[in-house]
Order: structure tokens, then sequence, then C-alpha cells
């Protein structure tokens, strides 16, 4: 049953002119950032030559372009988790849902590996950019692969976030806000721990950045797994944890 309810989730959003929009959108932004980099790089090439560890193109190109895309697809997941729930509770729809003998575990669950499985694609499109570089440089597959790793973990975090925040409200317009909200604190909480102290600690831990930067380094750290696993997995519970709320009223 979640197969089916993440296939009919991921078909709605290919099926959907606002997801395709937004996917050419970012593709087409990335592209261009994608561009420069390279055309930057290649600027560079003749100061990199008398350096003894000059950092690749993997370094120069891949890492700024998949810091540039978590900023969009970012920006992106608000508007499509946005209607998960909210406009199923507007339209009435989701009384449906909750009266069926599927298990909500599995409601949520589907619905979110749908939306997962297509930041996946737009992803993997990403992915595609760099590794074009391949044929004319030396990409170092080890870093490009924890970029992806980092991004896929990022974006499924804040999946999570959003689809809770949706089960909150039959607005999806309030549910995006709220979920950009959330996203951007999350992200730029680390600023706030710049001061010293155990508080300036649990702050820089509780950044999305701060966890994402490492993968951006070629860092593949369980600590790093571990914060965007349970990130997940606790706004998820909360889904769960709502929607069961609203069975029982219902």
């Amino acid at each position: 049953m979640v197969f089916t309810i993440a296939v009919r989730e991921w078909r709605s959003l290919f099926l959907s002119p606002l997801a395709w929009t937004l996917l050419a959108v970012v593709q087409g932004l990335l592209a261009w950032i994608f561009l420069l980099l390279v055309d930057d790089f290649r600027d560079l090439q003749g100061q990199l030559a008398n350096l003894d560890n000059a950092p690749g193109v993997t370094d120069l190109v891949a890492a700024p372009l998949f810091r540039a895309a978590a900023w969009i697809l970012l920006l992106l997941v608000p508007l499509l988790t946005m209607r998960l729930f909210s406009q199923e509770r507007r339209t009435g729809t989701l009384d449906l849902l909750l009266s069926s003998p599927v298990a909500i575990p599995a409601i949520v669950l589907g619905k979110y590996l749908g939306v997962l499985a297509f930041f996946l694609s737009a992803i993997a499109l990403i992915t595609l950019m760099p590794l074009s570089l391949a044929v004319g440089a030396t990409l170092d597959i080890g870093k490009l692969l924890a970029e992806v790793l980092g991004l896929s973990l990022l974006v499924g975090a804040a999946i999570a976030i959003g689809m809770y925040l949706s089960t909150l409200t039959t607005q999806p317009a309030v549910a995006a806000v709220a979920t950009l909200g959330l996203l951007l604190a999350l992200w730029m909480v680390d600023m706030a721990s710049a001061t010293q102290g155990v508080g300036s600690d649990l702050l820089g831990y509780l950044s999305l950045q701060h966890h994402y930067d490492s993968f951006l380094l070629g860092l593949f750290d369980s600590t790093d797994l571990a914060y965007y696993l349970l990130l997940s997995l606790a706004f998820l519970g909360l889904a769960i944890r709502r929607l069961d709320d609203l069975r029982l009223r219902g």
C-alpha cells in the first residue's frame, strides 16, 4: 500500500503543470550557474597550475553548484509539500482517506516517498551537469557522491518538515510560508552560534547548513547522517500523530 500511494503521489506531481514549470525553472537557473562556474574555473587554470595542492573541478564547480542547488530546492520544497494534506483537508478528501482501512503511517510514508522520488529525479539531473565534465577533466567521484548524498538528505528532511506543517492547516499558502520560515530558520541558526558557549554548540548542531557543509567538503560523518535521518523521522512521526488526532476527532 505504501508503494501504491507513493506511485500515485509521484504521478500526480509529474502530471501537475506547476511541478513541471518549477522543475524547468530550477534546471535552467542551475544550468546558468553551472556555466558561470565552468567559465570561472577555466579562467583560473593558469593560477591553479602553479599550486601544489590546487583545488580541482569538483571543489570549484561541483561544490558551489550543489550549494546553490540546496538554496533553490529549499525554496521549491514548500511549494510542492503545501498541498499534501492541507489541500485534502480543505476539499474533504482527507476524511475519506482517513476513514479507509489504510494505516496512517502508510499514508504518510507513501506521500513522503512519492515527493522524495520527484526531488531525487531533479537531483539526478543536477548531478549530470558536473558529471559531464568527466569528459575533459578529472572528477573526485567520492566528493561528488558525498555532495549528492548530502543534498538528498537535506531535501528529504525538508520534505518531512513540509508534510507535517501541511497537516496543521487547511490553507496551502499558510503551510508553504510556515515551511519556508522554519527551513530558513534552521538553515541560518548557525549564524547565532558565532558566540562561545554550550548554547552555541547546540545551535550549531541544529543548523541544516552546518551538517550540509561537511558533505560539500567530501566528508562522510555518521553524526551528519544521523542528524538528517532523525530530523526526517521526527517530523514524519509528528505528521502521523497529527493525522491520528484528526482521525479520532472525525
